[in-house]
């Protein structure tokens, strides 16, 4: 045997594509669009809102409180009543200044309506809204 090593066909060497680092640039990228999605809570009821003439599209990071037929106050699927809205709101306000659009049934109480809009504004809320339909025509 000398100091070389005769090739052989079954000797391929590293021909092949490294695939560690495509998958680390896929999963960066994926921490990265994760990371910065904004995620909007819907209030996981459906509420058949009143057509109003001045309505106007406002800011997708809001805090949606819905007011359902019955009387029932839902935020996020979770039935809160009108007490878990204080709370909520003053929780919810610690981290940004941002606007509580409360989506009541045109059917709906209008004094519970009053007395969300005023759980909220105790809570610190500075922007309080009724979400309306658009006018249609």
């Amino acid at each position: 045997m000398g100091r070389f090593r005769a090739s052989t066909s079954d000797d391929s060497g590293d021909a092949g594509i490294d695939m560690s680092p495509l998958i680390d640039c896929v999963f960066i990228l994926l921490i990265f669009f994760i990371v910065t999605t904004v995620f909007v809570e819907e209030t996981g009821v459906e509420v058949d809102r009143p057509q109003a003439a001045s309505s106007v599209q406002l800011e997708k990071t809001s805090i949606l409180i819905a007011l359902t037929k019955k009387g029932e106050v839902v935020y996020g699927g979770r039935k809160i009543g009108i007490t878990g809205v204080q709370p909520l709101v003053k929780r919810m306000l610690q981290k940004e200044d941002i606007p509580v659009i409360i989506q009541a049934d045109k059917d709906s109480s209008s004094g519970m309506l009053v007395r969300i809009v005023g759980e909220a504004k105790l809570a610190g809320a500075t922007k309080v809204s009724v979400a309306s339909k658009a006018p249609t025509g």
